[in-house]
């Protein structure tokens, strides 16, 4: 270990340290308060020494009982100012931790918000989860208690120093010089401490990630009896965070174990010089108590400093996955001056559209499509899996941009308009809606939030969900449990055709939402979406009849382009894909 890649070691952590400065700076009070206590709490421990010596050698030499008394009652005044301040310091700096670290995560979590679907393809949210819980706890570890150790240590040392040399030069010079052996191993071990913290907290959230994934999809792994290799997956991955988090910890424990030899390996030495000076009457004892003391100060921050050196290394770990996080950038943003979005018609050209995802760069999406959709038209998207159907609707939301090409919403390239105005005037329902956690009406809501309750129970009549809602034990206030867990697949997809009623978009973007359905369900909500799409633009990736012999067009997909379109009669007419595809899908006709 060079002594360059050591410092650039604590650099890196100090520099990633300096980003929580803003955070801690916005909470002007505490941070005040913090300082100000700190500042009584290190002079009431620099006084104690001083108080024992006079105490030594003026009482007893004196004989007077009251002088001891005298003595006694400061040192204990003393000691009283300590504990208030002491108290005092640690509310103010816990609860600073506590502010920093809430501002932290909303911070971090507004900022994923707004990355696109790019980000999101290429991570994973257990991960993600990690980064908002873990590694924010070890950042409120550090500072409400690490920071204040550390801040307080150096004060401490670096009072107890100047006393140190004020009592007796001589003794304190000969302290000095065990002092570069003292911080030789804090410097070592800190790179080491830091490397080995990062993995631990990678692998931890390697654990959770698995933990979340699995919970997600717990239907799955029970209905194909999967609980054991599930177990055996996580337990793995706990075991190897524990087995990182063992080498994190032997570190630390040679390093707190080194300091301590050496620190406390210095102080007997000098303290044994300063023995015999009393004995031939150089020093009296009251001077040489409060040199022990002050050595003593002085010894304990210096091992308190190597063990929260040890803390700040590993927290800079968990600041540096945080920190990757907030720099992340979205390849899909606003432009500097969006267009604005008033009274649009609702006219969808797609122009010579290329398109590759990010994952997928091999295997294009979309290879030149070319699509003009009307106003107040409804075209349907057929042909076979990974034909391009999903893709145009993920391009429309300018979930992503085309490769090359360009996509236009009456005459504006999407790249020019800002993306959360344009996903304002598109309603979604898709083939598996997201049903949060929360009631019926809620989630109706979700399609817009300021909507009166007549709103939403009229949104739910139109999209054949108020029968079953009322049904519900508490109707519309009843909790849906998580992902929609207590409501069959059709009804969350009335829900979410009942949340994009209530949107009133003039763009409405349907992917297979009646595929859940069962025939008498599948009419009722057919005569809803009928309404709902009446006097919209509506694309409409469907494997139903009904659905598809009601749209205008047929866009039939294959390969990310249009291999043919028309209506239903003439396309099986024509023979070709479309009437295989009718063929296989939908049955006789």
């Amino acid at each position: 270990m060079t002594e360059k890649n050591s410092t650039g070691a604590g650099q890196r952590a100090l520099s990633t340290l300096r980003r929580l400065w803003p955070l801690m700076a916005a909470q002007r009070g505490l941070l005040t308060a913090w300082l100000g206590f700190l500042a009584l709490s290190s002079a009431a421990t620099l006084s104690l020494p001083v108080a024992v010596r006079y105490m030594i050698d003026r009482g007893f030499s004196e004989g007077d009982g009251s002088s001891i008394d005298r003595w006694f009652i400061a040192l204990f005044a003393v000691a009283s100012v300590l504990a208030f301040a002491t108290a005092a310091r640690f509310f103010a700096v816990t609860l600073l931790g506590e502010r920093v670290v809430a501002d932290l995560r909303q911070r971090l979590y507004s900022h994923l918000l707004y990355l696109d679907q790019a980000f999101y393809d290429r991570n994973r949210s257990g991960e993600l989860v990690s980064r908002l819980s873990a590694d924010s706890e070890q950042i409120r570890s550090v500072v409400g208690s690490s920071l204040s150790v550390a801040l307080r240590s150096v004060v401490t040392l670096l009072g107890s120093a100047i006393m140190l040399v004020s009592t007796s030069p001589r003794l304190a010079g000969l302290a000095a010089l065990g002092i570069p052996v003292v911080v030789l191993p804090i410097v070592l071990f800190g790179r080491k401490v830091q490397a080995i913290a990062k993995q631990s907290q990678d692998r931890v959230s390697d654990a959770n990630s698995r933990a979340a994934e699995t919970l997600g999809f717990m239907a799955t792994v029970q209905s194909f009896a999967r609980e054991m290799f599930e177990i055996e997956r996580f337990n793995s991955a706990v075991e190897l965070s524990v087995g990182t988090a063992r080498k994190r910890i032997r570190m630390q424990s040679l390093l707190t174990a080194s300091v301590i030899v050496l620190v406390f390996g210095a102080i007997v030495a000098v303290l044994w010089i300063g023995a015999k000076d009393v004995n031939a009457g150089h020093l009296s004892a009251g001077v040489l108590g409060q040199f022990v003391l002050y050595a003593v100060l002085g010894a304990g921050s210096v091992g308190a400093l190597s063990e929260v050196w040890a803390e700040v290394q590993r927290a800079s770990g968990s600041l540096q996955r945080i920190e990757e996080l907030l720099l992340e950038q979205p390849d899909v943003a606003p432009p500097a001056h969006p267009l604005p979005l008033n009274n649009i018609s609702g006219r969808l050209r797609f122009e010579a559209v290329h398109f590759h995802y990010p994952s997928r760069i091999e295997q294009p999406a979309l290879s030149g499509l070319d699509l003009d959709v009307q106003s107040g038209e409804t075209v349907a998207l057929v042909g076979p899996s990974g034909a391009g159907k999903s893709t145009v609707l993920q391009l429309l939301q300018r979930f992503h941009d085309p490769s090359a090409g360009r996509i236009t919403l009456d005459g504006m390239d999407l790249r020019q308009l800002d993306p959360r105005e344009l996903r304002a005037r598109i309603a979604v329902v898709a083939q598996h809606p997201a049903v949060f956690a929360a009631s019926a009406a809620d989630n109706i809501r979700y399609g817009r939030l300021d909507a009166s309750d007549a709103e939403v129970e009229q949104a739910a009549r139109v999209a054949e969900a108020d029968e079953f809602i009322r049904a519900l034990p508490e109707g519309y206030a009843t909790w849906l449990g998580e992902r929609g867990a207590r409501l069959s697949g059709g009804q969350q997809q009335r829900i979410a055709i009942a949340r994009a009623v209530l949107k009133n978009a003039p763009i409405l973007l349907l992917d297979e939402a009646t595929s859940a359905l069962d025939a008498a369900s599948e009419r009722a909500i057919q005569h809803a979406l009928d309404r709902l799409m009446e006097g919209r633009t509506s694309l409409v990736i469907a494997h139903r009849l009904a659905t598809v012999r009601k749209a205008d067009r047929i866009i039939v997909l294959d390969g990310g382009r249009i291999v043919d379109q028309g209506r239903h009669e003439d396309l099986v007419a024509k023979g070709g894909l479309y009437a295989e595809l009718a063929r296989l899908q939908f049955g006789p006709h």
